[in-house]
């Protein structure tokens, strides 16, 4: 039962086609557990993949390009930028957070140029997301704090947490339905900034240790992943935490999308599987990602509700669609690319090879 708690280069995409034998749902089954090698900073870096349950999972409509009919574009970045997560703009720019340079990153992808903002000394960006006007908004970990950039005069402004939350390892951030910034930060909490005011309020996580990816449903709900906790956390209007437990143990779920149906899609870095929450239901879908030793690490839902999953494993994106239960994997530009987040707009998906100082679009081949 839930538990309740306050507390321009283009590259070729050789896609692969693979129809996902690996169903699941509602209830789990108990396979083996999985061996976690964890390393200072709390990032898992040795895995066992535990085998999905199978049963039978619903599906959701969706238009879907052919893979052949796919390209993947290639932006450098300056060398040394480490680009952990990425975020279009309002106005065709992309932000990212240039975590090895202090700095928010902006890309002009029509020119391919960079410009860098310097966050301040002990910067360490991590999340990067944009509001409905055009401000990007970053979790820096170096900091402790939440930090905005003016776009137009590059202003700095920092909200640090409170002097009782030091060192949180803060992770990722979304915006909710009133406009309030939810964020999470690893080790062990999350909490909300309340843009018009800049007060924020901290909450301790259940379990301790694990806060990651963050997400919201359209309407308005927020939903985050514990990679250490291997659950899903649905936050209430008060702020408890309803712990959601996916079918597999100790999955490491790691990030966390909404699709348009307000379902929510889990990358578990753990077991290799996708998964998907119905919360009007309470029920689960699980699919083994392809290949051999996947590791599922970013999630993303375009506008077709077709599922983005970055891989370690095969070092690609997959592509997976609801309707066929099909997965497609574009090889990365370059070995290793590391992408940690995804994102995108309309037409539009994003990805930042961290490990190879670039930024991937993922878009229809053009003429």
């Amino acid at each position: 039962m839930p538990r309740s708690y306050l507390v321009l280069l283009a590259v070729s995409a050789a896609a692969c086609t693979v129809a996902s034998d690996d169903r699941v749902v509602t209830t789990p089954n108990s396979p083996p557990d999985t061996t976690i090698t964890t390393s200072t900073d709390g990032e898992p870096t040795t895995t066992a993949p535990a085998p999905p349950v199978d049963t039978t999972a619903t599906t959701l409509q969706s238009s879907v390009p052919d893979p052949a009919d796919i390209e993947l574009v290639s932006f450098p970045v300056p060398s040394g930028s480490r680009p952990h997560d990425v975020a279009p703009g309002t106005n065709g720019e992309v932000w990212y957070a240039a975590q090895g340079a202090a700095a928010l990153g902006r890309l002009d992808p029509a020119t391919g140029e960079t410009r860098h903002t310097d966050l301040g000394s002990g910067s360490r960006p991590h999340g990067v997301i944009v509001d409905a006007t055009g401000v990007p908004w970053i979790t820096d970990s170096g900091l402790n704090s939440i930090v905005s950039v003016d776009p137009i005069t590059e202003a700095v402004t920092v909200y640090p947490l409170p002097d009782d939350h030091p060192d949180a390892n803060l992770n990722t951030a979304t915006f909710d339905g009133g406009g309030d910034l939810w964020f999470t930060g690893q080790r062990g909490i999350y909490g909300r900034l309340d843009p018009a005011t800049g007060d924020i309020e901290v909450f301790d996580a259940p379990e301790g240790r694990g806060p990651y990816g963050i997400t919201t449903t359209p309407e308005g709900a927020v939903y985050y992943a514990s990679l250490a906790g291997s659950f899903v956390g649905a936050i209430t209007e008060d702020g408890t935490t309803t712990v959601l437990e996916p079918p597999s143990p100790d999955q490491g779920a790691r990030r966390v999308w909404s699709d348009s149906q307000g379902q929510i899609w889990v990358s578990e870095w753990n077991t290799g599987n996708l998964s998907r929450y119905t919360p009007d239901t309470g029920t689960w879908a699980t699919w083994h990602m392809p290949g051999d030793g996947p590791q599922a690490y970013a999630v993303y839902v375009d506008d077709r509700d077709l599922v983005w999953v970055s891989d370690f494993g095969s070092n690609s994106i997959v592509r997976f669609d609801p309707t066929t239960e099909t997965f497609d994997a574009f090889p990365l530009p370059h070995d290793p690319g590391e992408v940690r987040q995804i994102l995108g707009r309309s037409g539009e998906v994003w990805a930042p090879e961290s490990a190879a100082d670039n930024l991937v679009l993922i878009r229809a081949r053009q003429s």
